[in-house]
């Protein structure tokens, strides 16, 4: 470890121990740069303050004069913790975030000044979304676009500048954002939701999706990072070979964290704290290098809110650790990649976890009532989840025997599974009263013995049901969760909205009592929905081929993957649930065809410039060593040299076919990246899925066949071992 690193590591080791001589608590740090309710309390005014509020909970509109008030108190606050800017913070289909700030300052009469935010600026502001992706919804040289204040997730202030959480949108008023359809799909789940939940409890009130997110990701040294061209503008070794030691061993796996990881984590985690964002967990995870950071569940849109702000933390801090942090799914082949598990369920009025077996059988009703929902609504829309994790990096990781496989199914263990089965045998059209009272006893009354974590975890499962939430294990480490959630919550809005329209009919026309007619419409529902349900292992073939029997796609890459976005039942989906419409689809479409042809592109061009710029040239300096030697040899030895330097000999020649075909390749490659003008959208995807990617790994083989070969001194890229064995 360099002294500058080493000095670095001892600074943040002695600012921990001095907080913990002062018993400065993470409790008393908690949300200090946020403007929650504790801080909106201290400096509105109480009709603004419940205007806000009943915007958060309800969806009202803020009145003008008060959204004045709210700017200037939101003003003041900030000021007082040394705020000099503000800004719209949004995120746009980049999948970053992004933010324009502009200070507090105005000049009156070019001689006077002030600090002035009002409500016009809190409430809009026009950033140029000229080069934002767009997906055809607007002309390059229109450059208009609008961000509107969120005030369902909290202003926060960040390197003294106040954030505002704002949506994104075009001219035309179409979603640029990541944030719009997923506040949409959220509220479409609270309509058809809280519709069910009146079925239970007359005075439910709202039903918010929660999200607890996974964050997986590697830490390497940054000035080892920086060395390899191919980490520095792809975010993965493209080249590398395995070391001897890997991840085998699987002692690196909730091992003691490292000094210089911890220090990272503990400062993260301090500036987590002041932000808001509720980290509770961390750990070493499978491979070297690798750790994984958890927070406490929230509600779904601050839960996204706070991931991808995380992730922006993440790259400030590693930066003053002296490390880089890798969100790619896949920085290292041969090496377990890294996902986001997205763990999902539903709350009642912000008490009530409807996915939580109950104590009552009419709270278990309830809880199969939206857990049979959810089975459906993924059985039904499979395909559209697949497309919701597709990404270029994602397509490295899903299916490799380490993360879960391509095809989407459901876990719910052997308990839950026996529940299911047995209800599913119940024949009965009308349930006599005394068949009804048995049935709840002796069936759904059983379910409170069900423990959170009765059942085994399937981590090859890409949505597996975990006690009281599902979660989707497919999502990628460096994806915003927001695409993730705004597909499962419209596709579980729809299908409760489905089953409301099921139970009132039987309701009506059949003369079933409400009870009645919900176990009869789930009864329907575990039947359909019986070949999304798998409990064993999903690596392999033998599930490969069981899951097309049960009719289950299977789409093996982000082009195939994503077809069923512009699928007409998809598009009337959306539509219905009033998420996005047909415009808002296309273009979503259209951007991440965009993005997956781009990062392929820009993978070929780092490539091919390593193998032939830094590969090659060094092997041919190792090989005239050799010939050299070779040489030497035969003025010393004569005749005799052939025996001598036969393995010498040999390796020369070795090499020689590794250059040649190293050269070969990255020429064949370049021709069909060439070809590539000749096609646009989707036939540009498949065009460098199919005709340009399978060259990746094939030139890779010999460039890592000569990592093995030419002298350690020499190779000019640093290797795995380094990497990921530099604490």
């Amino acid at each position: 470890m360099s002294i500058i690193r080493f000095n670095a590591l001892q600074e943040t080791l002695k600012r921990s121990a001095l907080k913990v001589e002062q018993n400065e608590k993470r409790s008393a740090l908690f949300g200090k740069n946020v403007f929650n309710k504790y801080a909106m309390q201290q400096y509105l005014t109480r009709a603004a303050y419940e205007s806000v509020m009943n915007a958060k909970e309800h969806g009202t509109r803020i009145d003008r004069k008060i959204a004045d008030q709210v700017a200037v108190s939101m003003k003041d606050w900030a000021m007082s913790k040394g705020a000099t800017h503000y800004t719209h913070w949004f995120q746009p289909l980049t999948g970053a975030t992004a933010e324009k700030h502009d200070a507090f300052f105005e000049s009156i009469n070019g001689s006077l000044a002030m600090e002035k935010f009002d409500g016009e600026q809190l409430v809009q502001q026009e950033p140029d979304a000229s080069s934002f992706p767009n997906g055809g919804i607007r002309n390059t040289f229109e450059a208009r676009g609008y961000t509107a204040w969120d005030p369902t997730s909290p202003a926060f202030i960040y390197d003294t500048t106040l954030c505002i959480p704002t949506i994104f949108v075009a001219y035309t008023g179409e979603a640029l954002d990541n944030k719009t359809p997923l506040l949409r799909a959220l509220q479409a789940l609270d309509t058809h939701a809280t519709a069910i939940c009146k079925y239970f409890d007359k005075n439910a009130n709202k039903v918010s999706a929660t999200l607890g997110w996974e964050q997986e990701f590697f830490l390497i040294d940054d000035a080892l990072a920086n060395s390899r061209p191919d980490l520095q503008l792809t975010g993965r070794t493209l080249l590398g070979h395995l070391p001897a030691k890997g991840q085998q061993l699987d002692d690196h796996y909730f091992g003691i964290i490292p000094a210089r990881a911890m220090a990272f984590m503990q400062d993260l985690e301090e500036e987590c704290m002041v932000l808001g964002i509720p980290v509770k967990t961390r750990h070493n995870e499978v491979a070297p290098n690798q750790f994984e950071i958890a927070p406490i569940f929230e509600e779904a849109n601050l839960a996204v809110d706070h991931n991808s702000l995380l992730m922006d933390v993440m790259q400030k801090v590693s930066k003053r650790h002296h490390f880089k942090v890798l969100f790619h799914e896949k920085p290292f082949s041969g090496i377990n990649g890294s996902g986001k598990h997205n763990n999902w369920s539903l709350s009642l009025d912000n008490k009530i976890n409807l996915l939580s077996p109950g104590k009552t059988p009419m709270k278990n009703l309830q809880f199969l009532t939206f857990f049979i929902n959810t089975i459906k609504a993924v059985y039904q829309n499979e395909e559209l989840l697949r497309s919701a994790v597709a990404s270029a990096s994602n397509d490295c990781r899903l299916g490799a025997s380490e993360a879960p496989p391509n095809i989407i199914s459901i876990f719910i263990g052997s308990q839950l599974s026996a529940v299911l089965d047995e209800l599913e045998n119940v024949t009965i059209g009308k349930l006599s009263p005394q068949e009804k009272t048995d049935l709840k006893l002796n069936i759904i009354g059983k379910i409170p013995e069900i423990l959170l974590d009765n059942t085994d975890r399937n981590r090859t499962s890409p949505f597996a049901f975990t006690g009281n939430k599902f979660e989707f294990r497919a999502v990628g480490a460096f994806s915003n969760c927001a695409s993730a959630m705004t597909a499962l919550n419209t596709i579980v809005a729809k299908q409760l909205k489905d089953f409301k329209v099921a139970v009132d009919h039987l309701i009506e026309t059949k003369k079933l009592k409400k009870d009645e007619a919900i176990f009869n419409v789930l009864r329907e529902y575990i039947k359909e929905s019986k070949n999304i349900r798998f409990e064993g292992d999903s690596y392999g073939t033998v599930w490969e081929k069981e899951a097309k029997k049960r009719g289950l796609s299977n789409n093996k890459n982000t082009p195939e993957a994503l077809k069923i976005k512009i699928d007409k039942n998809v598009i009337a989906l959306y539509k219905e649930m009033e998420v996005m419409n047909e415009v808002e689809i296309q273009a979503r479409y259209e951007i991440k065809l965009q993005e997956y042809t781009k990062k392929l592109q820009i993978e070929s061009r780092v490539l091919g410039d390593i193998a032939r710029n830094h590969v090659v040239p060094t092997a041919i300096i190792y090989q005239n060593t050799l010939l050299e030697n070779t040489k030497n040899l035969k003025e010393i030895f004569g005749a005799d040299f052939k025996n001598i330097a036969k393995e010498q000999i040999e390796l020369i020649m070795v090499i020689s076919n590794h250059i040649t075909q190293i050269n070969a390749l990255t020429l064949k490659m370049i021709e069909a990246r060439k070809k590539a003008y000749d096609f646009e959208g989707l036939k540009l995807a498949e065009h460098y899925c199919n005709k340009v990617k399978p060259f990746f790994n094939q030139i890779r083989n010999h460039c890592d066949a000569l990592e093995t070969m030419v002298d350690d001194n020499l190779w000019p890229l640093t290797k795995y071992r380094e990497l990921l064995f530099t604490k």
